[in-house]
Parts: structure tokens; sequence; C-alpha cells
């Protein structure tokens, strides 16, 4: 099954405007399907009350499931039947003033003061809003003033896109039990490396002993010295740790370890979850790396010896070998290698173009030689792919259109390759822990003679 994100919408005050409110929201769902739910963040009664009547009664629904966070003044808490939260009409919940709207959908909501300042929720798509800042009020023409600020994951196709003077806000939002473990702890776009290092005072003095300075006081004319003991501490680098638990650093205990086929120095070898095909293998750093552009030299070059072993492996089975990585909702590097059939190998560049088209998606080519540290800088998102052929394809990831997930999987997937595109989503590939330790075992034997980290 396909996971679907929630369709929300977002309203500031409504001031007891209630039939301007689900008028208006009957005609956006009229014309771009309907919404999950709408969330109020402001003032939901207002000073004449005519209009609740109506709903309170049920003689007028409430068009769709409605979350209002409380009074935000003292003369309107006679609305609110119990402060602890509850249904205050069919359609219209009140979270309360510590309440927590836990439903099946995995959408989390907690309204945790009187001021309305706390607003936390429990996805990808933003955290922490301050309420205050989204809580202008409904006036008193045609249209509402609405929430001034707003992180978004993705307008729904067809929705239009309101502007500061409107009252409404759209977004999408899939629920956590929906989502995968990379999307869990991915990180925005463009996001860079916390420049805080783990233990800040220990990190600042081993940075200060890879320094230079001169000494004034030596009568050598100013020669540069070393600071002391800079060189032998040096020798193990600060490495970047994850901002949240990690399904792919080796020492994690998130680790699936029964899915480990090769570990080397540096890097090593795990059959893929919801594997495309049996031998669909991910190249990971041991250490905690974002993509390959934050890699350090040692890192890499042990990337590029797996990189040639596997095309090694697959070659006698007469096979070639795609490399791709999406260095975007994920916060630690995966470059997944998939083989293909050899009379796929001549089609595959013009399959990655022809399915980047039709996602509306910019794909470059870009030169043979070139390395993809010197075209991306650090923090910026991207899908890069090497193709049996030679050819190296980058797409820099923007927030609008939404990179597919799923994308390099798509085009294997794609009839012109692999030839099963119903295997597109990973999700629809799982298999029990026992066979998963089964096609581990089995590529771990076969890949023996090929595996550098065997050697004597």
């Amino acid at each position: 099954m396909t996971s679907k994100p929630l369709r929300i919408l977002v309203s500031g005050d409504v001031n007891g405007r209630f039939d301007q409110l689900f008028s208006r929201i009957t005609s956006i769902q009229q014309k771009s399907g309907s919404f999950d739910l709408l969330l109020c963040v402001g003032n939901f009664f207002g000073d004449k009350t005519e209009e609740w009547h109506k709903y309170s009664s049920g003689s007028v629904k409430v068009p769709l499931p409605v979350l209002i966070l409380g009074p935000n003044k003292g003369e309107h808490v006679h609305w609110y039947k119990d402060m602890q939260g509850g249904d205050l009409c069919e359609n219209v919940t009140y979270l309360g003033k510590k309440g927590l709207y836990n439903g099946s959908s995995g959408l989390q909501l907690a309204y945790l003061s009187g001021t309305q300042s706390d607003f936390i929720s429990d996805n990808t798509s933003f955290n922490a809003l301050d309420i205050n800042s989204l809580t202008d009020p409904v006036k008193n023409d045609s249209k509402f003033k609405g929430v001034d600020i707003l992180i978004t994951s993705q307008w729904p196709e067809g929705v239009e896109k309101y502007s500061t003077e409107l009252y409404l806000y759209a977004f999408s939002m899939m629920p956590m039990s929906q989502m995968d473990a990379a999307e869990l702890v991915s990180q925005p776009l463009d996001v860079t490396e916390c420049p805080y290092k783990e233990n800040s005072s220990v990190s600042v003095q081993a940075e200060r002993q890879d320094q230079y300075f001169y000494d004034v006081k030596d009568d050598s004319g100013g020669k540069k010295r070393r600071a002391e003991g800079g060189a032998d501490k040096q020798q193990k680098k600060h490495k970047p740790v994850p901002t949240g638990p990690c399904w792919f650093c080796l020492g994690s205990p998130e680790v699936e370890k029964h899915l480990v086929v090769s570990v080397g120095s540096e890097t090593y070898l795990a059959l893929a979850k919801g594997a495309l095909v049996d031998e669909h293998i991910l190249i990971l750093p041991i250490g905690h790396y974002q993509s390959t552009v934050t890699v350090p030299e040692e890192v890499l070059e042990e990337i590029e010896r797996y990189k040639k072993a596997i095309k090694k492996y697959l070659k006698k089975q007469g096979k070639a070998v795609v490399f791709f990585e999406r260095n975007y909702k994920t916060q630690h590097l995966q470059i997944q290698a998939v083989p293909i059939p050899q009379d796929s190998v001549q089609d595959i560049k013009d399959m990655f173009f022809e399915c980047a088209e039709s996602e509306s998606i910019e794909l470059n080519e870009i030169p043979v030689h070139s390395d993809i540290r010197q075209i991306v800088q650090i923090g910026v998102p991207y899908f890069y792919a090497e193709v049996p052929t030679g050819e190296k394809l980058y797409c820099r990831i923007s927030g609008s259109p939404k990179f597919p997930l799923q994308f390099g999987r798509e085009v294997l997937a794609s009839h012109g390759v692999l030839n099963m595109p119903e295997r597109a989503d990973w999700k629809v590939c799982s298999m029990s822990k026992t066979q998963e330790a089964s096609l581990a075992a089995e590529f771990k034997s076969k890949f023996k003679k090929y595996d550098f980290t065997l050697e004597d």
C-alpha cells in the first residue's frame, strides 16, 4: 500500500466567524479534494456567538475535523466544557491545557500553556513553531488575516498558495508510522553540520594544537613553531556525531547487523533493506558522515575500493552496476549499488533523463573525470548517480518541486531496465529477518573472493 501524507489546513484567529471559515473550507475541498483536519492556532471564539449555536446543536455540520488550542481570553473560558480537553461538538476538539492528541494517523500535537506559546509537532515538516506569531485576527472584510509563518514540506497539488493577506494555509505531512527510518532522522534542505563540537573545550584545544604561531621571544627571527603536542594528538580527527538515532552508524544500537556483509577500516557493506534485487548493496561509512561531500579522503578512498570490488564481482556474473546517492532527507551517507542486466547498460542514462523529465527534475551530466565534491558545496542537497557507461549524473535538490525519495529506484525498476516497477518502493519489498540474514550470508559467501578487507 502506498503511504499518503496528511493534508492539513491551518488558520489563525477565527473570532467566532464560523460561517465564513467553514464556507471557505468547503469551497477549497470542492476544488482540491478533502483535507484531513483544520488546526486553529488562534482564538476560536469571538464576542458574537450566534453562529456557534448552529454547529454546537448539530443543525449544521462542521465540514472536517477541527483541533483548537483553547481560550486566550478570560471571557471565553465558559465555552470550554472541560479545561483538560474534549469535544465541543461533532468534529471540533479542544486539546486541553495539558492535552495530547495522538490519533491513529500518527499526528501528535501538544498545547502546554495558557498563553499558547508551545506547539510541538512530532513530524518532519516543521518543529517548535511560535504560536504567538501565527495568530493575527480575522478582519471584518471578506478575508481573514492568517498565518504569517509556516514551514511547509509540500503544498497539496491544486491548492492555491495563499498570501499572508488570506486566512488559511495548507501543507501536507507524512505520519511517523508510515515513514522509513532514514526519513525520521532526516535534516532540512541546505542544512550544515553543527559548528559546536560535542565537547567544546577539548575540541577547541585540539584545533589550536594544529595551528602555527610566531615565537616573538625567539631569537631565530620569528621562526614558526607548532603548538606543543600538536602533531601527535591531531592523528585522531574529530568526527561528526548524529543529531539523533542513526540506523547506519555501525556502532549504533539501531544498526541491523544481520544485513552487514563486509567491514573495512572506514566503511562497510550491508544488504539494502527492502532490496530492489537480491544483490542490492549499500556502501556506508562506519562513522557518521552525511554525504560524499563531507567525508575525509581515507573514507572516500575505501568507498572507491568497494566500488571496484563490486564491479568485478558483478562482471563475473554478467551484470553491470549503477551507483547512486541521495543526500536529501537522510543524515547518513548511503551509496546504493544496484546490479542491472548488461543489455540495459546502453539505455540506462537515457532512462534517468526520461524519468527526470517526467518528474520535472533538472538532471545534468557532469564531466567523467570530475569529482562530485568539486561541484557541490557542503550542506547542499543533491542526487548523484554513476552509470556503467562511465557518465556521472547530478541534480541539485531544491524545495520545489518536491524531489521523489525513491527516484533512483524508480529509474532502475522501470520497464526499460529491470522491468519491475512494482518494486520501486522499498516498503513493498520487505521480508522477514530470517530471509534477510539468509540473503546476506549468501552474498557474503559469493563476494568473499573480491572482498579486499579479507586480504592478508
